[in-house]
């Protein structure tokens, strides 16, 4: 019987050599990501301290009550979406799509929210998966009567994955999504470009420094005023740092994750996300 280790060493090259014939580009940026962030240090665990607080403080920068009833549709919600994953024999949790995470009640939740209470017409996240924040954001857009989510993810190598992919969305949302497959690399300028303005973004693809920067670099721009940036798994890098930094005239939160089960990568076992909202920052407390 061959040796399974061996042949799954073979594999990967075989697969990376496919891509590379079926689309050189995406191959070559794929390549030059992952050399990149191979090279990158890892972001001391101190670097980032959670606000215990971050749902009060984001109703309190958007000038709402902190006992809306906005939390309560996403509770709602969000055993539903989980035990229809599991019906479809979809594992969830930390590292459910092949190593990478869906996104968590925290994260979900402050992107459900933000899309209830800013009203987007124009949503771009990078990164998809399984596509439960995806579902959610369309699910508020619905609830909403109005928006439009935009959904870039670079598919794995793996084709038997590819079916995975969204799996969370489902079939009723056809009207308000679409899905580009590729690098946020490749495909974000352009649809930066052709959107004009945005007003919500989500970073959840690769979480190398250098791609967290590069995909904020060009969507804060064409961020409306009043809009806002989400990016999950801060603590895999120093971008959410430097940024903070760089955009420090506007306010911005660093949130607790909340997996369904220990994420045993992180120092806090859970991981964090941060939050940046193009409005004037509050005086400090």
């Amino acid at each position: 019987m061959p040796d399974k280790s061996v042949s799954q060493s073979f594999r990967r090259p075989l697969l990376a050599l496919r891509a590379a014939v079926t689309d050189p580009i995406e191959a070559w940026v794929a390549f030059q990501d992952r050399l990149a962030s191979r090279r990158e240090a890892a972001a001391p665990a101190e670097l980032y301290e959670a606000d215990d607080n971050w749902e009060q403080r984001l109703h309190q920068y958007l000038d709402l009550s902190s006992s809306c009833p906005i939390a309560s549709e996403f509770w709602a919600l969000w055993p539903e979406v989980m035990d229809e994953m599991r019906r479809k024999g979809i594992r969830v949790g930390p590292e459910s799509f092949k190593g990478w995470n869906d996104g968590d009640a925290g994260l979900v939740r402050a992107i459900w929210l933000l899309v209830r209470h800013l009203h987007p017409q124009n949503v771009v996240e990078t990164g998809v998966a399984h596509g439960v924040t995806s579902r959610f954001i369309l699910e508020a857009l619905k609830k909403n009567g109005s928006g439009h989510l935009w959904s870039i993810d670079h598919q794995p190598l793996e084709r038997e994955l590819h079916a995975q992919i969204g799996v969370a969305v489902g079939d009723g949302h056809t009207d308000r999504w679409t899905y580009i497959k590729g690098s946020s690399r490749v495909r974000l300028p352009s649809l930066l470009s052709k959107l004009g303005e945005i007003d919500l973004f989500i970073h959840d693809s690769l979480h190398s420094e250098r791609n967290v920067l590069f995909e904020i670099s060009q969507v804060w721009p064409k961020l409306r005023n009043g809009g806002a940036i989400v990016i999950d798994d801060i603590d895999a890098n120093r971008a959410f740092h430097s940024l903070s930094q760089t955009l420090s005239g506007f306010p911005s939160l660093i949130c607790e994750a909340e997996p369904l089960e220990p994420d045993h990568r992180r120092a806090n076992k859970k991981g964090l996300f941060g939050i940046f909202l193009k409005l004037p920052a509050l005086p400090q407390d």
